[in-house]
């Protein structure tokens, strides 16, 4: 199927951006470290800008998660179902996965929204904290967009492809 080419597809770009903020984060960090040992000269704001790129590393990897449905789960009662069963519960723990992610996406918009209207800034460099809300926020919405492609896919029958971890039984 096409479409479901294109959303692996979709998957694996998404999870090169959240390995490009996991980059720029050891970079950062590594290089505040060695200009507050070597130099006495630290990054200004690396604590924020860390914690900032993190924020988006980590919901924009959610999205790939989410699509690939390769989040931590707890198998015990899915074991002794029958395989019909055993689909419609992924079906409903993807729905509510869902649910919680469409809640945090509007919950974080308010957030934005206030980072925004305060002008919140970082310690030092006075950054504006609003722009990486925003990034964080656009992990969300796309890890809603996945989560929701995932369960159409489910149902149509077109599994998304998971992407081999090399831990665990495959």
């Amino acid at each position: 199927m096409r479409l479901a080419r294109r959303l692996d597809r979709l998957a694996i770009a998404i999870e090169k951006i959240a390995g490009l903020f996991l980059a720029a984060i050891t970079v950062l960090v590594f290089a505040s470290a060695i200009g507050r040992y070597a130099f006495a000269a630290p990054i200004p704001d690396a604590f924020d800008l860390a914690r900032l790129l993190l924020g988006v590393a980590m919901l924009w990897g959610f999205a790939s998660v989410g699509y690939r449905g390769a989040h931590i789960k707890v198998d015990l009662v899915a074991e002794v179902l029958p395989a019909r069963l055993c689909f419609w519960l992924d079906v409903l723990a993807s729905l509510v996965l869902l649910l919680f992610t469409v809640l945090l996406a509007a919950m974080l918009l308010g957030r934005v929204e206030s980072a925004y209207a305060s002008s919140e800034a970082t310690f030092d460099l006075r950054l504006k904290v609003w722009p990486w809300l925003a990034a964080i926020w656009l992990g969300v919405l796309a890890s809603a967009f996945t989560i929701t492609s995932r369960i159409v896919l489910m149902l149509l029958g077109v599994a998304p492809a998971q992407r081999a971890t090399g831990i665990g039984p495959e």
